[in-house]
């Protein structure tokens, strides 16, 4: 949707459609994965056919919008039926719910008549996602650019959700990209609209990408009594030498590194860091910390092997360290055992919430998963 979607669609119209689309549930059915990323067994039937379309017009426009969140953000908006209109002049329509003025600016054909019906290229599938992906796309590349260049945290698939529902402006008046109550103008009502919907699409990639939740820690192990000095260095850049491989870090990032190290007698053949990389070009992933010098992998085993036992109970030590630490260390997010958290996110089912991979990684791997290494972005 374009930056004035707000004042095209009320917010009684997606607030109506969020509540009445998590109701329902698509029935599974075994069938190889079309497209990466995709668990096409879990996703609805009426998606289920289109998603090498997806594949294809994500793989070859827009490599950096993962095709699970495509399937998710249209479920939430419309159940994936592409008949869904509203009943008065100027309302949504279609997959993405687009009003006319947005599909005309996306690219797409005027409607014949206000509401469209099935003659109009807004209600047909195909021509819909055609039309709505490269769209979205280039919301996600403007909201991306932006949060690099004013270096707020929000996920710019995020940013994406909320440009696409309450306007770009939104992200751009915001402090983080995602706003709250008092923000970009936005009230409590908008905030709360946002918030929900962004949750909603959350929960689909993860039931879409059959990402299996990491294994619950019976009794995480003790945080380290070790406590770290604080970085106050601000922001560097990636200037300082990567002691793990040819890159650079920022200061931060090896800051953090070398807490770690300290704390736990070393991040190469330790006893409870056996190797660690951090910069590295990570080509499969633009949106990466890594090529920044923002992110570190830390293993408690050999790489590629699903760590069990004492491996395990240290990978749940540096992790934990690192989350206990995380504010003095400029920690920006965490990701260990197929589980995500950043200190803004609530613990569900006992650490973090479910990490999907984005679309880009198959959590279902060792690496993937991140079940065979810890992994620290800093936000400096």
């Amino acid at each position: 949707m374009s930056p004035s979607a707000l004042l095209h669609r009320p917010l009684a119209v997606a607030v109506t459609a969020l509540v009445g689309l998590l109701l329902g549930a698509a029935p599974a059915r075994e069938q190889a994965d079309p497209v990466p990323g995709v668990d096409a067994a879990a996703v609805p039937d009426a998606a289920r056919e289109w998603l090498p379309l997806i594949g294809d017009l994500t793989a070859t426009g827009c490599p950096e919008l993962p095709p699970v969140w495509v399937v998710a953000q249209v479920q939430v908006e419309s159940g994936w039926d592409a008949s869904l209109v509203a009943d008065a002049p100027g309302g949504p329509a279609g997959l993405y719910q687009f009003d006319q003025d947005n599909w005309i600016a996306a690219g797409g054909a005027a409607w014949a008549t206000d509401p469209p019906t099935s003659a109009d290229d807004v209600t047909d599938v195909e021509a819909h996602l055609r039309v709505a992906v490269p769209w979205i796309c280039t919301n996600l590349r403007a909201v991306a650019r932006h949060l690099e260049d004013t270096g707020k945290s929000a996920d710019p698939l995020d940013a994406m959700l909320v440009c696409h529902l309450a306007g770009c402006g939104r992200v751009a008046g915001s402090a983080t990209g995602v706003p709250v109550a008092g923000e970009a103008n936005c009230g409590e009502r908008c905030a709360d609209v946002v918030r929900r919907y962004i949750d909603a699409v959350h929960a689909e990639v993860d039931r879409f990408s059959g990402a299996p939740a990491g294994p619950d820690p019976e009794a995480p192990a003790e945080v380290d009594p070790a406590v770290p000095e604080p970085w106050t260095g601000g922001a560097t850049g990636c200037d300082r030498t990567d002691p793990t491989g040819d890159g650079c870090l920022t200061g931060a990032a090896l800051h953090g590194l070398e807490a770690a190290s300290a704390a736990f007698g070393g991040w190469s053949g330790g006893p409870v860091i056996r190797s660690a990389g951090c910069w590295d070009a990570h080509a499969w992933n633009p949106r990466s910390d890594h090529p920044r010098g923002r992110a570190c992998d830390l293993f408690p085993g050999t790489p590629g092997a699903f760590a069990e036992g004492a491996e395990l109970e240290a990978g749940w030590r540096v992790a934990d360290w690192f989350r206990a630490h995380a504010e003095p260390l400029a920690v920006k997010y965490l990701i260990w055992q197929g589980r995500y958290w950043d200190p803004g996110v609530a613990d569900e089912d006992g650490w973090g919430r479910r990490y999907t991979g984005g679309g880009v990684y198959d959590t279902r791997d060792a690496t993937g998963g991140h079940f065979d290494h810890v992994h620290v972005s800093f936000r400096e």
